[in-house]
């Protein structure tokens, strides 16, 4: 059978790959092949590929958007919008990502697909990039709200912290999942469980739904049906995909494993269960948030209704009804963020 040394690098091999170790052919060929590559390089170059191409991305779609006849846009909305675009299209490659390797997968354990390591080190950078351009979007949403935001030190200083105090849990997420998920799934799971990461990556399904939100809202269109639809599609897939997400894969192993649901968290090592509760936490309070602003959006009930004496000036982030998600809707308005890759 396959050296054991090798499980540690699971980027080299699909499902159900197998190969004698005394073969003289095949098998003994691909051993070579293996023993000759220089894996620290391979792992750099599909960093440095994501490098390239989340902010490549990014930078492309504004400009595009800034100099197309007929768009013309500001910097400003260019900046927004491309921001949402990039988001949408990381999470289109996760979720087909994560199909392609959970329907692969017969062993859930066992099981191995080239996709899952690749993918998460290509999509590392996305993280670190999308801090950056989420906070772009703060410092121009501050411009088109009327604040004094100039290119002093003391101004950027004021909006970092401004940014780092609202969206800190986005933040924190983002941080964990470079910090901490990166590591955990590419080296301490040896290989095994790729099934559980596909499964993972498909909860960046509610991702789209949540950018498209935003933009409605930078449009001022909360009032349109799409807008009502898009809001329904949000919170339906931000439920299946993210808040049932981890009951899922308890119950999955479970069967694997031929035990009771209940008995599972006591069946898998406490580091898992840990992991799963720290991921599981932020996702309860958003789809708390994307419930509490959807049953504004479909009651009608908002700040302007329960106060109809009182002006309110429209707010460029949210005027309505949605929470928010790099990625969502916020509690009083739609224009806060809420996670991708769980993730």
């Amino acid at each position: 059978m396959m050296m054991m040394g090798y499980r540690f690098h699971p980027l080299f091999w699909t499902t159900n790959w197998k190969g004698k170790q005394d073969s003289s052919t095949a098998g003994g060929s691909f051993e070579h092949n293996i023993t000759g590559v220089h894996l620290p390089e391979i792992m750099l170059s599909i960093i440095v590929a994501g490098s390239v191409f989340f902010p490549g991305l990014f930078l492309l779609s504004k400009q595009c958007l800034k100099s197309v006849p007929g768009l013309r846009w500001n910097e400003g909305d260019a900046v927004i919008v491309s921001a949402r675009l990039v988001s949408s299209i990381q999470a289109i490659m996760a979720s087909t990502a994560g199909y392609i390797i959970s329907t692969s997968c017969e062993d859930i354990i066992e099981d191995q697909h080239w996709l899952t390591s690749s993918y998460i080190l290509f999509a590392v950078p996305y993280f670190v990039y999308d801090i950056y351009a989420m906070f772009l979007c703060y410092w121009y949403k501050l411009q088109v709200k009327g604040h004094e935001v100039d290119n002093g030190s003391k101004s950027k200083v004021m909006a970092v912290s401004g940014y780092l105090h609202r969206e800190f849990l986005m933040v924190l997420h983002h941080v964990v999942m470079v910090t901490m998920c990166f590591p955990i799934s590419v080296f301490w799971r040896q290989g095994k469980g790729d099934y559980f990461q596909g499964v993972m990556f498909l909860a960046e399904l509610s991702t789209p739904s949540v950018c498209l939100g935003k933009i409605l809202i930078q449009y001022k269109q909360q009032h349109t049906l799409l807008h009502k639809v898009n809001g329904a599609v949000m919170l339906i897939t931000f439920f299946l995909c993210r808040v049932l997400l981890f009951p899922y894969l308890y119950y999955v192993y479970g069967r694997y494993a031929s035990i009771p649901f209940y008995r599972v968290p006591f069946a898998v090592p406490w580091q898992c269960n840990l992991g799963a509760a720290l991921l599981m936490a932020p996702q309860l309070y958003w789809f708390y948030l994307i419930c509490r602003g959807a049953l504004r959006l479909f009651t009608g009930r908002s700040s302007r209704s329960r106060r109809p004496t009182t002006p309110v000036k429209p707010d460029f982030e949210g005027h309505v009804l949605l929470p928010q998600q790099s990625n969502g809707y916020s509690a009083q308005m739609v224009g806060r963020d809420v996670p991708t890759m769980s993730h």
